[in-house]
């Protein structure tokens, strides 16, 4: 049954990651994802539905605006691109439907989060928040009909990963910020319902990639107190926990034992 969840998951991820260009320009700027209706940057036209086809109507207008003709970022058709991505590698790794959901639209939510925090050097409550009350009251409801989530880990993952992010901001408020304290105690929760010890798997990887993009920074001349933000290190430590968690873990017990 792989053929169905690649046809299911590849038109979902276009159509969520279409979804998060709008959330990736609106949410960092305080505006809402609801209203007004998508427009040219340029000439203020409204888009009509048939110009706002995922992808597709990027590539049928060759990247321009209908009607005024300025050319339109190659970002929009990759950032649905990559979600479509992400779908169809959570469909492949997860099966059942729940959890199929949930770690779709959570790495949706990562990938939207790096984005904004690239740009604009912030993690937004508006999107946190409600993910913090959305995933704890869905993956219980997923538990009640079966779907095999941990919600002890979770809350554990929650905690642990959270606290510790909270102890080096406390100790180094200029390298971490509240943003990334929320961040990893959404991951927590999340990875660790799926898998207890890939949160740490999860801590590991955003340490030592957040290592190498500090490295890649001074190699390109910036200073050494030049910030990076460290929610994109955050988001791609979960993502790959979250395809490999367990193997990474169980690779490394296996090697101190």
């Amino acid at each position: 049954m792989t053929w169905v969840r690649f046809v299911v998951a590849v038109p979902l991820g276009l159509v969520v990651g279409s979804l998060l260009t709008v959330v990736v320009s609106r949410v960092a700027a305080g505006e809402s994802v609801l209203a007004p209706r998508s427009r040219c940057p340029n000439c203020g036209a409204q888009i009509p539905p048939r110009d706002n086809v995922p992808l597709v109507s990027w590539g049928i207008l060759r990247g321009r605006c209908r009607a005024c003709g300025i050319r339109v970022s190659g970002r929009y058709p990759l950032i649905e691109l990559v979600t479509a991505g992400l779908f169809v590698a959570a469909g492949l790794r997860y099966p059942n439907a729940w959890l199929f959901a949930a770690v779709a639209t959570f790495l949706a939510i990562l990938f939207a989060l790096s984005l904004i925090d690239v740009e604009h050097r912030i993690l937004p409550n508006a999107i946190v928040y409600p993910s913090l009350i959305g995933y704890p009251v869905y993956l219980a409801a997923a538990r009640l009909f079966g779907a095999p989530v941990d919600l002890v880990d979770a809350a554990i993952g929650f905690l642990a990963y959270g606290g510790v992010i909270l102890v080096v901001a406390i100790i180094s408020p200029t390298g971490m910020g509240m943003g990334d304290v929320k961040l990893s105690a959404l991951i927590g929760f999340v990875v660790g319902a799926m898998y207890l010890p890939s949160v740490a798997v999860a801590g590991g990887l955003a340490i030592v990639l957040g290592g190498v993009g500090g490295v890649v920074a001074l190699a390109m001349g910036k200073g050494r107190k030049s910030a990076l933000p460290f929610g994109p290190f955050l988001a791609a430590g979960a993502t790959l926990a979250l395809f490999w968690g367990a193997a990474i873990a169980h690779a490394y017990l296996n090697a101190v034992t």
